[in-house]
């Protein structure tokens, strides 16, 4: 089973778990450490032979254009963040496709590439924002990954179907839902993020191994450049629980992604999405033309 491995690219700085505590109007001002870091993430990648898909914020291409170049020309896929982590059910219809298009248009001038997928901020497509979906397919995106199927106080949508669905019926765009496991009666986050760092490696591997082999499903995971950083800046204002969050783990990170490119087989987001229609009805227009 070939799995989607996806890297969430934004600076350590424009994290949700901070976005009560620093201000936009001062992120020029912070010390930017994406570029370096991505550096890190890259040679992990080429080390273990394996692409992924960096889901990037319009706000990071404009201002590093090199970067956005670097990961294209290293074969794998770019695909948008939205422009500065703003939380899709924070914004209205029209916000919200300015806020497509700008972030396109950066990583489509960064790259020289077409941009065809989409993860909301903080998976922050959910039950409010019934009309995020049919925005995304005016503005020509071919998939979503920007729901986590679980229930969490910083998001969620509970409800949602755990694997690939089609959120608008006959139309071809198709969400791909972060992976989630179920076991002993619960559904727990199982793809990636803070929860690969805190959780003993075990656990990945276990609900990953569950998902291919129980459910036969690629497993989605994610994770940020900044979470291989353990010498980024520390936020001391920032809420005990943010700060638990944010910087546990980051030392062994590394390490353990580097164990998980070893145990499993991984791809770039666009080619497991691409499996995943392929087990999917062809919808109803699809089939009458």
């Amino acid at each position: 089973m070939v799995n989607a491995l996806s890297v969430d690219v934004e600076e350590w700085f424009q994290v949700g778990a901070f976005e009560r505590t620093i201000d936009r109007a001062d992120w020029d001002s912070l010390a930017s450490r994406v570029v370096d870091n991505c550096a890190v993430v890259l040679d992990l990648f080429a080390a273990a032979g394996v692409k992924a898909t960096f889901f990037t914020l319009g706000w990071v291409a404009a201002r590093e254009p090199a970067l956005i170049r670097r990961i294209h020309e290293a074969g794998h896929e770019v695909a948008s963040h939205g422009w500065d982590h703003a939380r899709v059910f924070t914004l209205d219809p029209a916000t919200f496709a300015r806020d497509l298009a700008d972030s396109r248009r950066a990583l489509e001038d960064a790259a020289g590439c077409a941009i065809s997928g989409y993860r909301a901020p903080s998976f922050s497509i959910d039950q409010r924002t019934p009309w995020a979906y049919p925005v995304l397919a005016e503005q020509g995106f071919l998939y979503s990954s920007s729901v986590a199927p679980i229930v969490h106080d910083h998001y969620g949508w509970r409800d949602a179907p755990r694997f690939a669905f089609r959120p608008l019926g006959d139309h071809g765009l198709i969400e791909v839902p972060v992976t989630t496991v179920e076991a002993f009666g619960r559904r727990m986050a199982a793809g990636g993020g803070g929860f690969f760092r805190v959780l003993p490696y075990d656990f990945s591997r276990w609900a990953i191994r569950q998902v291919n082999a129980i459910d036969e499903r690629p497993a989605i995971f994610y994770f940020h450049p900044w979470e291989i950083d353990p010498d980024q800046p520390r936020v001391a204002g920032a809420p005990l629980r943010s700060r638990l969050r944010h910087y546990t783990g980051l030392g062994a990170m590394a390490g353990k992604l580097g164990r998980l490119t070893r145990d499993f087989a991984w791809d770039r987001m666009d080619r497991v999405v691409a499996e995943e229609l392929r087990r999917m009805p062809l919808p109803e227009l699809a089939r009458a033309a």
